[in-house]
């Protein structure tokens, strides 16, 4: 899905996000990314969700956000708790969905000027089933 925002005070935003993969100002990304309104994409959990690990959200919070949107793949997974605790202990708020759904919340709050950050993890894309062909036709 191409996103295009009306207009942003933003420095970087999501330009478009579809199976397998993140644009970020027309520069595609096939593996997870933190990024910031004003903060470049980086390299971010691309070792899947399973893999998360504290030192992912000392990541996301290093530019002192307000907020921070985790993006969980395909489908919204919650990390554990404990993972959250230094969001909360700084009082930074969060929210977690799927990224699709973070990638589109993300243009809409980096275009009011807020200051956010999204870790995005990107699931590979479906292989494309083969065709069988039946010789006997």
């Amino acid at each position: 899905m191409k996103l295009q925002p009306d207009s942003s005070q933003a420095q970087f935003t999501i330009s478009a996000h579809g199976p397998g993969f993140v644009s970020v100002n027309g520069v595609r990304y096939e593996h997870g990314i933190c990024v910031g309104s004003n903060l470049p994409p980086a390299i971010w959990g691309s070792d899947g969700f399973t893999t998360l690990a504290e030192s992912h959200f000392a990541r996301l919070i290093e530019s002192r956000p307000e907020i921070v949107i985790l993006g969980t793949g395909d489908r919204q997974q919650f990390p554990k708790p404990a993972l959250l605790r230094m969001l909360m202990d700084q009082a930074i708020g969060f929210e977690v969905m799927n990224t699709a759904a973070a990638c589109r919340t993300y243009n809409i709050l980096a275009a009011e000027g807020r200051k956010v950050v999204a870790g995005l993890l990107i699931d590979p894309p479906m292989p494309t089933p083969i065709a069988a062909f039946d010789d006997d036709l």
